[in-house]
């Protein structure tokens, strides 16, 4: 009950957010699931982490409606007809988001919201459009009010993909999180360079891969919540996540860490997977009630559960007797290939396990470079990047990432932090992106050092409203709490300024 109360009295909830925060208190007292004496120890040793996921799932952890399908038939279970018209296009969006879950109680998929609008945008004077566009951000930015709720646009041009980089601009909102699924051959350099601009003054959108994405997914994929590739009309199981930094202290050595520690952790993760993913196909209500699945709007057989990790290059830090992080991970030849054969190993290991109910990805859980938490401090950074305040030059670190990205289909990415001189040339940045994706890269994040919109590890927030919090005040952004911890404990807001100089030439 101190729990509870603690939740009561915190004048920096809002409602709703105390109303979360106690059903989420809730679900974490029950003991549905049970996992071996091993689980729970690697629990308390903070090696394993099942991202606040709970003993008793009722609902995979993201869900990505097929909203095409919404359009085309209308939800019969909410009474909403196909709409006609713009107006309609996004009344129906809005009451359909608002009974899409996820781990956050808030839709993480939005939809495509270039090719879902088009079609009635086109059909409107582009003043009302921009209108009715405007008051729609706006009903999400202050209804859905998450930042891991996420939109996408792309790889086309298109009238309604304009409007929304021109409205973001224009309202500075942190929500929705927008991706641009970039493909050379399909995105004009016009259209990326327009988003390149957005994304300097808003924190969004990010560049995906879609080449990258589609080879491994097919055409019908999303990118949901901070970076999550999954499918339509499917979504994630779940997703816990390996600290490896934790998992490296009690190795004797880094043959010891690979043929007996770092296998046993795995184990136990793919434990956890296994008997959340069944109980949420065979006990749960949701895929056998839920107005979402039996209309098809989503179905079980494209959801994946995904195997998240966190802290790679502390632990090659570790296991190789490296302090100083600016001579380690990621700027020491030794280190990231330790972190190669790491990360070799976690995916043979995932790779030969048989995953219940995973049938779109052939019974197999794949790979996450998941983002990191408020709690987690200096010593386990985002997936597989290199740490905050040892970071290289651009092109360094983006050679790093390009080795990595590969093994992470369900997500991984990072993000660059711009001096304001490139407000002005914004074109310096393109073939740095083009080259990067060509080279590997899967997801491509950025902003300026002087915007209010960041984004931390994945997710955006205003600075203004972790100032809020600072001055125990209410901020109505769920995430911004955890945008304030991060930056407290592991200085994510103070990365690397990208400076011209550092730059130059192409990729």
């Amino acid at each position: 009950m101190s729990q509870a109360l603690n939740i009561i009295k915190d004048e920096t909830l809002t409602y709703k957010q105390q109303l979360l925060a106690l059903a989420k208190l809730g679900e974490s007292t029950d003991d549905t699931l049970r996992y071996s004496d091993e689980y729970y120890q690697g629990l308390k040793d903070r090696a394993l982490c099942d991202l606040g996921e709970g003993p008793m799932p009722y609902r995979p952890r993201y869900i990505c409606p097929d909203y095409e399908l919404l359009f085309e038939k209308g939800c019969q279970f909410l009474e909403l007809n196909p709409p006609k018209d713009l107006l309609e296009a996004v009344n129906v969006l809005e009451i359909f988001y608002s009974h899409v879950p996820s781990i956050t109680a808030y839709p993480v998929y939005l939809g495509d919201l270039d090719k879902l609008l088009e079609p009635f945008v086109l059909r409107e004077d582009r003043a009302f459009a921009k209108k009715v566009l405007k008051l729609f951000l706006l009903q999400i930015d202050k209804v859905l009010t998450d930042s891991f709720v996420h939109a996408d646009i792309g790889p086309e041009d298109s009238v309604t993909g304009r409007l929304i980089l021109e409205l973001t601009e224009e309202m500075q909102l942190a929500v929705p999180n927008l991706t641009l699924r970039y493909d050379p051959e399909l995105t004009s350099d016009d259209f990326a360079l327009a988003c390149i601009k957005c994304m300097l003054k808003t924190a969004k959108p990010s560049f995906a891969n879609h080449r990258m994405f589609v080879k491994e997914w097919g055409e019908r994929y999303a990118i949901a919540s901070c970076y999550n590739g999954l499918m339509k009309a499917g979504g994630g199981f779940t997703l816990p996540r390996l600290r490896l930094y934790e998992c490296s202290l009690p190795a004797k050595d880094v043959d010891d860490f690979l043929g007996n520690v770092l296998p046993k952790y795995i184990d136990l993760q793919l434990e956890y997977m296994d008997k959340r993913v069944k109980f949420i196909v065979e006990q749960s209500t949701f895929f056998t009630d839920n107005f979402l699945s039996t209309e098809g709007f989503v179905k079980q057989e494209n959801f994946v559960g995904m195997f998240g990790l966190v802290g790679l290059a502390e632990c090659c830090n570790h296991l190789l007797g490296i302090t100083d992080k600016k001579k380690g991970f990621g700027l020491n030849e030794e280190a990231t290939q330790l972190g190669v054969r790491i990360m070799d190993y976690i995916e043979k290991r995932v790779s030969e396990h048989v995953a219940p109910y995973n049938d779109a990805t052939d019974h197999h859980y794949r790979l996450h470079a998941q983002v990191g938490i408020d709690t987690d401090g200096m010593d386990d950074a985002p997936g597989t990047r290199i740490p905050i305040g040892a970071e290289p030059s651009m092109l360094d670190q983006l050679e790093v990432n390009e080795i990595f990205h590969k093994y992470f289909p369900t997500g991984t990415g990072d993000i660059f932090k711009f001096e304001e001189t490139y407000v002005k040339t914004p074109e310096a940045i393109l073939p740095i992106i083009k080259g990067s994706l060509a080279r590997g890269l899967r997801y491509f994040s950025g902003y300026l050092e002087n915007n209010d919109v960041v984004r931390v590890t994945g997710y955006l927030v205003k600075k203004s409203e972790i100032e809020k919090l600072n001055k125990r005040k209410q901020s109505l952004n769920n995430v911004t709490v955890f945008g304030k911890g991060a930056q407290d404990g592991a200085h994510a807001l103070d990365r690397r300024v990208q400076r011209q100089e550092d730059a130059e030439g192409t990729r």
